[in-house]
């Protein structure tokens, strides 16, 4: 088993995401993560979408994906060619002795403290996967309330994949 990233450029439509979402469900294949938003032309929404399996089923699900109507493009975003990055919102149960401790925490990750109470706080982390996994294992002795993760965004470095549509 191994994981590839997928970008995709689709027509920004309404249920273009379901029709995708659908395509992964019926076929029984898992999303591992699905991040999706409108591009800097509004008429195209960018979907990069985490999965995995063998060789074989991530071949498929490559070709089919490119099969579906609204599909303008799809390619792997390879490690060494891209950026990926994820937030993570983490809700931390705290008390007045453990405040100067989960600031230097959050400091060392370069994480924004977004919400304060005299029971919690609220870190904003952004960064790669590895990141904020360690970041979650850092505060393994703390109680995390509540935890929200984006999913991975990425884009390929450079110019050579940039894809132009015209219409």
């Amino acid at each position: 088993m191994q994981t590839k990233v997928f970008q995709l450029l689709v027509d920004n439509t309404s249920g273009v995401l379901s029709r995708i979402s659908g395509l992964f469900s019926r076929r029984g294949y898992n999303i591992e993560s699905i991040t999706a938003g409108v591009t800097a032309d509004p008429r195209f929404t960018r979907i990069t979408i985490v999965t995995s399996g063998d060789d074989e089923i991530l071949d498929q699900i490559e070709k089919q994906v490119q099969k579906l109507v609204d599909v303008r493009d799809i390619h792997e975003l390879k490690p060494d060619e891209s950026v990926y990055r994820e937030l993570a919102l983490v809700k931390v149960r705290i008390n007045p002795e453990q405040r100067q401790s989960i600031l230097a925490v959050s400091d060392i990750f370069r994480g924004n403290i977004i919400d304060v109470s005299p029971e919690s706080v609220i870190i904003e982390i952004t960064g790669n996967q590895s990141k904020i996994d360690a970041f979650l294992k850092l505060l393994d002795g703390y109680e995390i309330l509540e935890l929200a993760r984006t999913g991975i965004a990425g884009l390929g470095r450079g110019i050579e994949n940039v894809i132009y549509l015209d219409e």
